[in-house]
């Protein structure tokens, strides 16, 4: 492995929070077995397959990253490319004869065994003075030989079965090159370019489980530097936003990571990103699907049956990570998922010249929801109208689709701080409408995604 200097190498320790949970996102979801069926598709970010399969499959073999960067004299960048390759296992039963022999699923006393691809994390780390990546720039290539194991199984001293593991062949090339930028300011534009340069030919029509075990998984780069900086991507300084915007990303996205909002590491992640991601402090373990909410995850996690559990915890040591942290997790470290304040402000409860101040419309007399008329197509709607849904295809909730053509009651005609109008709607023959109506939960379109109905 490569030892990068000390200053690098804080940086990166700080940064490999945010990057390992790039790394797994996704890696198995809840119900965290491999029987669910959100479980059969995976990988679904940072994919690198081999060239000769983009085709068929609509993935790429490749991920480009640009940023701008002020490297001083004599400075070294730092490389570390990151992804997971993938393991392919299998199960096998011990036979009456001192053989094995495959099988589809494994009973143990303690969990259940079936066929699952597992994931190792790989790391390609390359050192280089940034002078030497000016002109043609430097390269360096990797090959991860295939590679088998096994392991034996035993119940009460007797081998009972085995795993077999698979993992494939996987080669790679990572480019960097560097660039002055004119002006002033000494400063460079920085490309890196991961390629899968693996030379696997796939039959026609290959599915995309025999080119996974040849891929590059959940691939992304942190990138230091050891005396210099790097500039923001979304908010660089004014002189260099030029330069920055010129900068072309392919299948990643640069963000400033690292230690006290620092400017030395850079985090090329597949899935977008703010400046300084930061992991919430009340998280205790990696869920590894962060599109939901931990407490959430957790509580459901601890409802599962045993025997859910069993096979949970057969599909995966990860999967298994996750059933033990919540069945221990303790109440009073629960109630701290439920939610935090990160911060307050003072709000004045005045304004200049008795105006009605914009962070409290409720209380505005001006406005009156139950009473208030828009005009749509020369016609008055106000609460009681009878109106026909036309949701458009700009919306962002996708359900209000299905609503296309039905019938609803508006409840009430909405302004928001913008001068937006928004009309709150019952669909009409909802059984539920009610209760709806009961709870103050509507659905809500603006006017020009409704007709008037006439009163019969």
């Amino acid at each position: 492995m490569t030892e990068f200097p000390e200053g690098i190498e804080s940086g990166f320790a700080a940064a490999r929070q945010i990057a390992d949970a790039v790394l797994l996102e996704g890696y198995v979801l809840y119900p965290y077995r491999a029987s669910a069926a959100k479980n059969r598709l995976r990988w679904q970010f940072g994919v690198l397959v081999p060239p000769e399969y983009t085709a068929q499959g609509g993935e790429h073999s490749h991920q480009r990253t640009e940023c701008v960067m002020e490297a001083r004299q004599d400075d070294r960048l730092a490389v570390e490319l990151r992804f997971l390759r993938v393991q392919r296992r299998t199960v096998e039963r011990a036979t009456a004869t001192g053989g094995f022999e495959p099988v589809e699923r494994l009973e143990l006393a303690d969990r259940v065994l079936v066929e699952w691809d597992e994931a190792v994390e790989e790391r390609i780390e390359i050192l280089v003075p940034v002078e030497e990546l000016m002109g043609e720039g430097v390269q360096q290539g990797f090959r991860l030989p295939g590679v088998g194991e096994t392991e034996l199984l035993r119940e009460d001293g007797t081998a009972v079965g085995r795993l077999v593991r698979r993992r494939e062949q996987v080669d790679g090339v990572v480019r960097l090159k560097a660039e002055e930028l004119p002006g002033p300011y000494r400063a460079q534009r920085l490309t890196a370019v991961v390629e899968n340069a693996s030379t696997w030919i796939p039959r026609r029509r290959t599915p995309r489980e025999e080119a996974l075990p040849r891929a590059l998984v959940s691939a992304h780069l942190l990138l230091g530097l050891e005396h210099g900086r790097f500039l923001s991507v979304t908010d660089p300084p004014e002189w260099a936003r030029p330069a920055v915007e010129r900068c072309r990303n392919e299948q990643t996205w640069p963000v400033l990571a690292g230690p006290d909002d620092g400017c030395k590491v850079i985090l090329s992640s597949p899935i977008i990103l703010e400046d300084h991601p930061k992991v919430a402090p009340e998280s205790l373990g990696t869920l590894y699907d962060a599109t939901e909410i931990d407490e959430i995850l957790a509580l459901r996690t601890a409802a599962l049956t045993d025997e859910e559990k069993r096979e949970a915890r057969g599909t995966d040591a990860r999967a298994g990570a996750v059933i033990d942290l919540a069945e221990s997790m303790p109440p009073e470290v629960l109630e701290r998922l439920h939610g935090a304040i990160r911060g307050l402000r003072e709000i004045s409860a005045g304004t200049p010249d008795g105006e009605q101040p914009w962070w409290d419309p409720g209380n505005d007399p001006a406005v009156d929801p139950e009473r208030d008329e828009v005009l749509v197509d020369g016609h008055a709607v106000a609460a009681g109208s009878r109106v026909l849904l036309r949701p458009g295809r700009r919306r962002t909730d996708a359900q209000d689709l299905f609503l296309a053509g039905r019938t609803g009651v508006v409840e009430a005609v909405l302004h928001d701080v913008d001068g937006s109008v928004h009309l709150a709607v019952t669909v009409e023959d909802d059984p539920g409408a009610d209760l709806w109506r009961a709870q103050g939960r509507f659905r809500y379109f603006q006017p020009d995604e409704v007709t008037p109905l006439e009163e019969s």
